[in-house]
C-alpha cells in the first residue's frame, strides 16, 4: 500500500466551491472569514492602488464568491470593511471615475442581456492597466493609473515615454479618454498561453522609477472609452481614429445577435491577438457622458470572461510518496474542483523541498492550473487556514537510492516503485504489467523482494486478489520472457546508476570487481556518478540479487555464482 503519512479528509469543506456550509463553530467561521476578507483586502490593494496582480482575475472572482458564500452561511458574523488606504504622494483625482464591470456568468447570462438593449458592440477585454489619459490643448496632460477608481498614482512621465500613445493630438479641445496599456505580443493564443503574466510585467516596468525605451516599446495602447466623445459610437471610433488612437476602430465590433458574440468571442479566444485578453466586453454604443459616471459598475457594459485557467482549491490532506531512488514528493489531495472540464482531486508538489518552502498543510486554499492543458500544477497558496494542524513528512535519512529492497513497513512505496521501474519500457519491458498487477502481488505475500515472481507457480498466482486462470496464464509468459531479455536491461531493472556500462562491455563479475578510483578514472564518470557506481556495486542486497540472478541462468550473471 501506498504510504500515507498525513490524509486528514477533513469534512468540514464541501465537495464543490461553493456546495454545503462548513461545519465550523461561529467563533472559527468568524476567525476564517476575516482571514479570508484580509488576503482579499490585500489583493484587491495590489492591484487597485499598485496595478500589480498578485493573484489571476479568475483566483479573485473564486475568493470573492467564496467569501460572500460564507458569510451566507454565517449571517451572524459582520466583518468591518478595511479601512480605505490613504492616498499616497503623487496620486491624482480621476476626472471621470474608472468603474468596474459586472460579469456575466455564461451564455445565458449574456443573452439575458442583450435582450434588454440596443445598438450593442464587442471588444476584446484587454489585459493590461487601466490608465486615464488627459489631454489638454492637444497635449498629454496627466496619465493617471486606475487606483482606486477616483484617484490614482501620476504615471505621466513613464506614458510619456511609450511611442503608442500620443503626446501630441490635432486638436485644441480638452480629451479623456480611458484605454489599457498592454504588454504588445506577437501572435498570442488565450487559448494556449493564458494571460501570460502580461499584466503584471507591464505594472512591473511602469512601478519603476524610470521607464526604459526597451520596455517603452513593449507596451501597447487600447482606448476602450471616450466619456465625451461624440454621442454616437461609429462617429467616436471614426473621431479617435483621427486623434491618433486606431485600435479603439479596429478591435469594436457590432453586435447582431447573441450567436454572433458566441462565435467572435471564441475568435478571440483562439486566434492569434498581439495582446493577452480574459474574455470580452458588451457594451451599448450611446450611454451617459463623463459628468454622469460614478463609480458603480455600470449598466450599459458588462464583461463575459473566458474559461478560468486556475482554479481555487482546498487542501484535504498531504501524502508523501517515495520514489524508486528514494526521492520524497509530497502529494496534496484536494477537495474536488473542476478546471477546464477535468476533475481535480490532487496535485504533487514537486520536491519536498517545495512544500517545505511552502509550509502547506490540511485546511489551507492552493491555486492550481494545467500545465499543457492537462497536468494539474500547484501555482502558489493563496491564503492559510486560521486552524493548521501539524505535518511531519517522512525523515530523508531513511530513503535513498539503496533504501526499501523489500515491502517492510514504511517501505511500501519505493519497494513498488522499484517493481514498475522493473518491470517498465525502460528496463524489462514485460507486456501488459503494471503497478496495480504488483501491488496485488505484494499484498498477497508473493513478492517479498525484487526478483520473487521469477519463481511463481500459475497456481500461486491464482491465488492474488484479481488474479484469475487467464490472467496468470498471462503473467506466467510476461515473466518468461524476462529471463531472455540482455544484461543491459537488466542493470536497469535492478536500478543501476548510469554509467555502468561506459568504457569496454563487461559483465557483472568485471562491473563489481572494480573499485572506487577505477570506476572514476571512466569516461564521462565523475567523483559523484563514480560513488554512486560503487555503493551500488557494493550493496549487499544487489550482490544478493545478482547471484539469483545467475543461479536463474540470466545472460551476463553467471560468472558471480
Amino acid at each position: 500500500m501506498l504510504r500515507l503519512v498525513v490524509l486528514a479528509l477533513w469534512s468540514i469543506w464541501p465537495s464543490t466551491l461553493l456546495a454545503a456550509c462548513p461545519d465550523w463553530s461561529e467563533g472559527r467561521a468568524e476567525r476564517e472569514i476575516i482571514a479570508l476578507h484580509d488576503r482579499l483586502a490585500a489583493w484587491n490593494r495590489a492591484y487597485r492602488r499598485d496595478g500589480s496582480s498578485p493573484v489571476d482575475d479568475d483566483i479573485y472572482d473564486q475568493a470573492q464568491a467564496r467569501l460572500d458564500a460564507w458569510r451566507d452561511c454565517f449571517p451572524g458574523i459582520s466583518v468591518a470593511s478595511s479601512p480605505s488606504p490613504a492616498h499616497a504622494s503623487g496620486e491624482l483625482p480621476h476626472p471621470v471615475p474608472q468603474a468596474g464591470l459586472d460579469k456575466l456568468d455564461d451564455a445565458v447570462e449574456a443573452g439575458a442581456w442583450l435582450a434588454r438593449r440596443e445598438d450593442v458592440w464587442l471588444q476584446p477585454k484587454v489585459d493590461g492597466v487601466a490608465v486615464t489619459l488627459v489631454y489638454e490643448r492637444g497635449r498629454l496632460h496627466r496619465a493617471i493609473s486606475r487606483g482606486d477608481g477616483r484617484t490614482g498614482q501620476d504615471w505621466t512621465a513613464s506614458v510619456r515615454r511609450i511611442p503608442e500613445v500620443p503626446t501630441q493630438l490635432p486638436t485644441q479641445q480638452r480629451i479623456v479618454v480611458l484605454g489599457e496599456l498592454y504588454r504588445r505580443l506577437d501572435d498570442h493564443v488565450q487559448a494556449e498561453r493564458g494571460t501570460a503574466g502580461a499584466r503584471s510585467e507591464v505594472a512591473g516596468w511602469l512601478a519603476r522609477e524610470t521607464l526604459g525605451d526597451a520596455e517603452a516599446r513593449r507596451i501597447g495602447l487600447f482606448v476602450w472609452d471616450w466619456p465625451d466623445g461624440p454621442a454616437a459610437l461609429p462617429e467616436r471610433l471614426a473621431r479617435l481614429a483621427e486623434l491618433g488612437f486606431p485600435d479603439s476602430s479596429d478591435w469594436t465590433l457590432p453586435v447582431e445577435s447573441l450567436q454572433n458574440v458566441l462565435n467572435q468571442r471564441d475568435t478571440w479566444y483562439r486566434s492569434p491577438l498581439p495582446f493577452a485578453t480574459d474574455g470580452v466586453v458588451l457594451k451599448q454604443g450611446r450611454r451617459p457622458g463623463g459628468e454622469a459616471r460614478s463609480e458603480e459598475p455600470p449598466d450599459w457594459a458588462a464583461a463575459w470572461k473566458y474559461p478560468p485557467r486556475s482554479a481555487l482549491a482546498r487542501v484535504r490532506g498531504v501524502e508523501f510518496r517515495v520514489g524508486r531512488t528514494g526521492r520524497i514528493t509530497p502529494l496534496l489531495h484536494l477537495v474536488p474542483v473542476s478546471l477546464a472540464g477535468r476533475t481535480i482531486r490532487r496535485v504533487t508538489v514537486g520536491s519536498l523541498g517545495r512544500w517545505q518552502t511552502l509550509d502547506i498543510r490540511p485546511g489551507d486554499a492552493v491555486t492550481i492550473s494545467l500545465a499543457g492543458q492537462t497536468i494539474p500544477r500547484l501555482d502558489s497558496v493563496a491564503w492559510r487556514a486560521v486552524s493548521r494542524p501539524e505535518v511531519e513528512p517522512p525523515p530523508t535519512s531513511d530513503y535513498h537510492a539503496l533504501s526499501c529492497w523489500h515491502p517492510s513497513p514504511g517501505c511500501e512505496d519505493q519497494f513498488l516503485e522499484r517493481l514498475a521501474w522493473l518491470g517498465g519500457p525502460e528496463a524489462l519491458d514485460l507486456s501488459g504489467i503494471g503497478v496495480g498487477t504488483w501491488r496485488s502481488l505484494v499484498e498477497a505475500g508473493l513478492v517479498t523482494d525484487l526478483l520473487d515472481w521469477m519463481s511463481l507457480s500459475a497456481e500461486a498466482l491464482d491465488s492474488a486478489s484479481g488474479i484469475g486462470e487467464v490472467r496468470s496464464r498471462q503473467l506466467m509468459e510476461a515473466f518468461a520472457t524476462a529471463r531472455q531479455r540482455p544484461f543491459e536491461a537488466w542493470l536497469e531493472a535492478l536500478g543501476a546508476p548510469p554509467g555502468a556500462l561506459t568504457g569496454e562491455e563487461a559483465e557483472w563479475s568485471t562491473l563489481v570487481s572494480r573499485d572506487l578510483a577505477q570506476w572514476q578514472s571512466l569516461p564521462e564518470v565523475g567523483e559523484t556518478r563514480a560513488e554512486a557506481l560503487h555503493d551500488f556495486f557494493t550493496d549487499p542486497e544487489v550482490r544478493g540479487l545478482a547471484e539469483r540472478l545467475g543461479e536463474e541462468g540470466v545472460a551476463g550473471f553467471q560468472a558471480s555464482r
